[in-house]
């Protein structure tokens, strides 16, 4: 008897049958830009073995002009066929199977040649594109159709036509985009006219035994996006034109109201996909923030779809689905959501991987095998490079043994979960301790060890993290000047005006922790959606209130101050750092940057801007909060050195930047690799 039965249950198409309800949702990871179709076959093959029923690929262009950059895969000739067919014949050896996503991008394309119905320019891109005529129009229906043949010819079980996410189909159905007065624009009628002869053409190209997927927009979270009868419409037209499945996404890249970030609560949208359950006869399938087999199987038996798409975590665990029919969701590497390793490399041109999992999408270059030699590796500290370290070093057979000053493993993350915005930190930590607890590593907490202790292991690795960087600020010793670990760790008491001495990550996670004081809206749906102004589609178009945001009265008065003289947060992830400025600006905190710190004393704390130090101010302030950056604490690996011991140091220790634990992670696991 599963816990899971509805997540693990079959699903019947007709001419084939997925074997359960998880649908690998498409990513773009860059493995197909590396031209090492080896690597890109072994990343999906190692998913196809992991038990998901279905995959989708990353967007592959049809033509040019509609790939999202210059250089970017498409599938247009034979050539690229015979690459392909590289992948789906190591998926189909794998007991998998896979479809080819076909994106065409419209105005969102990076590059000079894009193209979309009106010449409206999108705001994340600095290409303003060109609007198509009647044969142009004709020529992206041709070549989508044909990328849709091609992915047939190359082995691919079916094709996933993205028809959401603001991409060059959704361009087409709203006027938000489509300023045309011809047979493309206008009416509905003929605004929703391109996707359905897409889906239509596409039919009649492969045949009736080949699964297309239509990736339909059904909350677009943009003004003037589509209406709930608007998507109802389109779904059923598009059913009828000979679509396999619908896939739901939730809300254009350009939306200013998170959708996937680890703020946004668990299966959010869910709900959304659940209105159109029933108005058609097809499949649906929902998205976003599904990261546990727990959270799919409510989703699933609740309604709310036929079947759930999980991306980023089959980034975190390829193994997803065989460990929750094993019963062992506890060793799931867990999603995070936190888009480090995945979307923002992705949107910063770098190959994709996962904070979490190091191997993904370094699966044939980053190889974790059983020692011929086991050795005795001591490693002291139990952050996320200890953990990570142990848990590579003990899966290969070594005898590890992890020491820790502190009463629980975790490290810093046990701060950062803290944070509101950041529960699935919680998760990540049990995790760790549950996998460390099951590959038999010896754990010993509480624990202050010197380089005496150390002397009898083959291997010693220094993860010793850092400690807080001292300001040197006059006054910093009064009782109302703490650090973000007083507030974090230690629930310091806290004041009802607070000045924030540094805007990195740590100072925004303490402002964001100060302003909600204990209530996270990322654990109460309704309250989100309230605070980022989404609204029911069905009720307002396009799913936003009409009143907009309206956030919660914060908890405390914050001013967050820096010395650069930047944009608050200018260092902070390329795809969540919005959404965290975003945050403190809806809660009033006052930005300050520039600013020197003269002093702290009764009156608050004085600072001046520039070299000058001119215009001399004081903030008033019941408490000061330093997180004014971190140095490495090496007094332990720089003791051992000196007894002629040299240890592996790592993570925080090594460098102390802002705490990032994707480096901390990375760099342990690959370590142990090389034992």
């Amino acid at each position: 008897m599963t816990a899971y039965p509805n997540m693990l249950a079959p699903l019947d198409l007709g001419f084939t049958t997925l074997k359960n309800r998880v649908l690998m949702g498409s990513m773009h990871t860059g493995l197909e830009e590396t031209g090492d179709w080896n690597r890109v076959a072994e990343f999906y093959a190692d998913r196809a073995r992991g038990g998901v029923a279905l995959m989708v690929t990353g967007g592959i262009g049809p033509n040019l002009e509609g790939s999202v950059l210059p250089g970017a895969s498409m599938m247009t000739n034979d050539d690229e066929v015979a690459k392909h067919s590289i992948v789906t014949q190591r998926v189909h050896e794998a007991g998998g199977k896979i479809a080819m996503q076909i994106l065409h991008a419209g105005r969102y394309a990076y590059g000079p040649k894009c193209v979309a119905p009106s010449p409206v320019k999108s705001p994340i891109s600095p290409f303003p594109p060109s609007e198509l005529d009647e044969e142009g129009i004709e020529k992206q229906i041709s070549d989508i159709v044909n990328a849709a043949a091609l992915a047939q010819k190359a082995g691919y079980d079916g094709v996933e036509i993205m028809g959401s996410e603001g991409y060059f189909i959704n361009q087409f159905l709203v006027t938000h985009t489509n300023k045309r007065e011809d047979r493309w624009g206008g009416s509905y009628e003929n605004r929703m006219r391109l996707p359905i002869e897409i889906v239509r053409r596409t039919r009649e190209a492969v045949g009736t035994d080949f699964i297309i997927i239509y990736r339909l927009s059904m909350i677009d979270l943009v003004p003037n996006g589509s209406t709930y009868d608007e998507v109802v419409e389109l779904a059923k037209r598009v059913e009828e034109a000979g679509a396999t499945i619908i896939n739901t996404g939730i809300g254009w890249h350009e939306a200013r109201i998170p959708t996937i970030a680890t703020s946004v609560p668990r299966a959010a949208f869910a709900w959304v996909t659940k209105k159109l359950m029933g108005e058609v006869n097809i499949p649906v399938i929902t998205s976003n923030r599904i990261n546990t087999p727990e959270v799919a199987e409510e989703v699933l038996s609740t309604g709310c779809a036929d079947m759930v798409s999980l991306a980023r975590p089959m980034l975190a665990d390829a193994d997803f689905v065989n460990k929750a029919i094993a019963g062992q969701s506890a060793k799931i590497a867990p999603c995070i959501a936190c888009n480090q390793a995945c979307l923002d490399h992705t949107f910063g041109g770098k190959l994709t991987s996962c904070l979490v999992n190091p191997r993904a999408c370094h699966e044939t270059e980053l190889v974790i095998e059983d020692t011929q030699s086991p050795k005795s590796v001591a490693i002291v500290g139990a952050g996320p490079a200890g953990l990570s370290t142990a848990m590579t070093a003990a899966q290969r057979g070594h005898d590890v043994t992890l020491f820790d000053r502190a009463a629980e493993v975790g490290g810093q993350l046990n701060m950062a979960k803290q944070v509101p915005g950041k529960e699935e930190f919680w998760g990540l930590v049990d995790w760790y301790r549950t996998m460390i607890e099951d590959l038999g590593v010896k754990v010993e907490l509480n624990r202050e060890v010197s380089a005496e202790d150390l002397t009898g292991f083959d291997e010693v690795v220094i993860a010793t993290g850092v400690n807080p960087r001292d300001p040197e600020i006059p006054g910093q010793d009064r009782e109302n000047v703490i650090s973000y670990i007083d507030v974090l760790r230690d629930k310091a008491e806290v004041g009802k005006s607070v000045a924030v001495i540094g805007a990195g990550g740590i100072g925004f996670d303490v402002s964001e922790f100060l302003l909600e004081d204990g209530h996270s809206i990322t654990t109460d749906l309704p309250a989100w959606m309230k605070e980022w102004g989404v609204a029911d589609p069905a009720e307002h178009r396009s799913g936003l209130a009409p009143e907009g945001p309206q956030p919660a009265a914060p908890a405390r008065e914050v001013t967050l101050l820096q010395r650069k003289k930047q944009a608050h947060g200018k260092g902070l992830g390329k795809t969540t750092g919005w959404i965290h400025r975003a945050t403190l600006k809806m809660k009033d905190v006052n930005f300050v940057g520039g600013v020197n710190y003269e002093r702290i004393d009764d009156d608050g704390l004085h600072i001046s801007f520039g070299e000058e130090r001119a215009d001399p101010t004081v903030i008033a302030a019941d408490t000061v909060v330093l997180c004014s950056g971190q140095v490495s604490e090496r007094s332990l690996a720089d003791a051992l050195i000196e007894r002629g011991i040299t240890p592996h140091v790592i993570g925080g220790a090594d460098l102390a930047a802002e705490l990032d634990a994707k480096r901390a992670i990375n760099q342990g696991t690959r370590l142990a690799a090389t034992f």
